[in-house]
């Protein structure tokens, strides 16, 4: 008989586009397998809604399992030893996922080890690891996050109206007001951008009828982001967003960044999500910027994404190796240790 090779852990990470789920064997590098839970999480008047996350997520990881034990032979018995869970917005509109979550994951599944993170936290675990160090995570949004694995210093991720600068929302929105200002005919407009949005959105005029109704506003917005990318290279205006989105996130990058790395060496700043894509256009004025901005940083490419940091928080609170530090809303490891309960 095949011994079980457990205990699992599972991974979440939350979104704005959908949920992703991982289910990993504490060792293992790579998860046994994922699943992805097309609709977002909904979100109300008491923030995140924490029944519908319960909804997707439980038979996602049920399902995970019996996968699992099939591929192992290791169903009878198979534990999810620990969950974490990185949310969109979980920092600011997470009350009800910590409230509900710990219990209702303990009885539908056994779990008694459970960390709800920040989308950014796990970005960071996934980037950067267990390590001083900081992270810019850029999507839709854009939040950057640093650690000296004593406190976490934050930078932006406030929303696309009341920051998120240099972010996809942010970059999409900058390209259809030069556009807007093109078809009106005021200073700072550009023709190129204009003619891409009556390709991609129809008239011009029209455009407040297709964006304002929408509930996935920034996602719209964001949607726009690669046809200024696409435009930097001819048109000066696209050009001059992307170098101020650059700014924007190099700022962020050095509100967080800890003076010194692991070990004394320099500090590492890693750039993960989809925002560094679109490549050059952003990624060479960005470079020039961290090196303005941040002389005794080292700028690294990303070793993970979010999910892989939620499976990588999910292991180290299973193993009792969690050295990312604690917060109340940033990660909340319920009962965790003596005197740590409701972190």
């Amino acid at each position: 008989m095949t011994a079980a090779v457990g205990p699992y852990v599972l991974g979440v990470d939350s979104g704005g586009s959908g949920m992703r789920v991982a289910l990993g064997v504490v060792g293992a590098e790579k998860p046994v397998a994922t699943a992805v839970c097309a609709a977002p999480v909904r979100t109300g008047p008491a923030g995140i809604d924490a029944g519908h996350l319960l909804e997707q997520l439980l038979p996602a990881a049920r399902e995970l399992l019996a996968q699992a034990g099939e591929q192992e032979r290791a169903a009878e018995g198979a534990s999810i030893g620990a969950v974490a869970i990185g949310a969109a917005g979980m920092a600011t509109l997470g009350g009800q996922l910590r409230a509900e979550l710990p219990a209702a994951l303990e009885s539908a599944l056994g779990v008694r080890l459970l960390a709800l993170a920040a989308d950014a936290v796990t970005a960071y675990a996934g980037a950067v690891g267990q390590r001083p160090g900081a992270v810019v995570a850029g999507g839709t949004g854009m939040i950057a996050l640093g650690t000296d694995l004593t406190n976490w210093r934050r930078a932006d991720g406030w929303g696309h109206l009341l920051g998120d600068s240099g972010g996809g929302a942010w970059i999409g929105r900058a390209g259809l007001d030069a556009a807007m200002r093109a078809h009106d005919g005021r200073r700072g407009g550009s023709a190129a951008l204009l003619a891409r949005l009556e390709a991609v959105f129809g008239p011009a005029a029209d455009l407040p009828g297709v964006l304002y109704p929408r509930t996935d506003r920034p996602a719209l917005l964001a949607s726009f982001a690669p046809e200024v990318a696409a435009c930097a290279g001819d048109d000066p205006v696209a050009a001059g967003i992307m170098r101020e989105a650059a700014g924007h996130i190099a700022e962020a990058a050095a509100a967080v960044c800890p003076q010194r790395g692991a070990d004394d060496e320099p500090c590492e700043v890693a750039l993960t999500g989809g925002l560094f894509r679109m490549g050059a256009p952003l990624l060479v004025p960005l470079r020039e910027e961290l090196a303005r901005q941040l002389p005794q940083a080292r700028t690294v490419p990303g070793s993970g994404d979010p999910l892989t940091g939620s499976l990588r928080i999910a292991e180290a609170l299973a193993t009792g190796d969690l050295r990312l530090p604690l917060h109340p809303t940033m990660l909340c490891v319920p009962a965790y240790g003596p005197g740590q309960e409701g972190l």
